[in-house]
């Protein structure tokens, strides 16, 4: 398959489909979205050498386990959660793998990733795309699970006064989350064609950039 990998630099390059684990769907992409911290990563972050990308949609071609199993997810399409816990350590038994300390990250650490023609994943790591949810939405699944982690972390009322710092991606994607929970919300930005882009519904503020 084609793959863009960082091994030793940034190419694309023909390698081997990977093969499912048991436990695990092998799926082809559709959609990937390329992350920030894809670029960092291309840059020499974490010195990751694989394939990178962790941001994506696609469907399942094979399920490494029952046939209840393949029955349920072949053919399916699907985004991911991106953490591989242990399963069994002490902070997988208390149901948090997302920060086990000996994780594998898709496309991050230690994980190839969605910047290729097919990865694999754990069945427990899979979500069914809905039908109505087009490629473009889906590829945003992950970003806006991250965005949602912050009302799992922090209580919001509805009476705080909240500033996202920053007008990319992310921080749209928060800022238009957090307006849900909470009236006030301004987000701070140096770029005028992003922070324009939901002043009907979040409060905008720009800085200037000497960039």
């Amino acid at each position: 398959m084609k793959a863009v990998t960082l091994k030793g630099g940034l190419t694309v390059k023909d390698v081997p489909d990977p093969v499912p684990a048991p436990g695990e769907a092998l799926i082809r992409m559709t959609l990937a979205g390329i992350c920030g911290t894809d670029l960092e990563l291309a840059k020499g972050y974490m010195d990751f050498d694989g394939i990178p990308g962790h941001e994506f949609v696609g469907v399942v071609e094979e399920v490494a386990g029952t046939e209840d199993e393949r029955a349920l997810w072949v053919g399916k399409r699907v985004a991911g959660e991106i953490n591989l816990a242990c399963g069994a350590c002490a902070w997988c038994a208390k149901g948090l793998g997302r920060h086990c300390p000996t994780r594998t990250v898709l496309g991050i650490l230690g994980k190839d990733g969605a910047h290729a023609e097919r990865l694999t994943l754990p069945l427990g790591n899979l979500h069914a795309v809905p039908d109505p949810v087009t490629d473009r939405d889906a590829v945003f699944i992950e970003p806006l699970a991250a965005a949602c982690e912050i009302l799992e972390q922090v209580a919001v009322t509805g009476s705080e006064r909240i500033l996202v710092v920053g007008d990319g991606r992310l921080g749209q994607l928060i800022a238009r989350l957090l307006v849900k929970a909470a009236p006030s919300v301004t987000v701070l930005g140096r770029h005028p064609d992003k922070l324009g882009r939901s002043r009907h519904q979040v409060h905008f503020v720009g800085v200037a950039s000497d960039r």
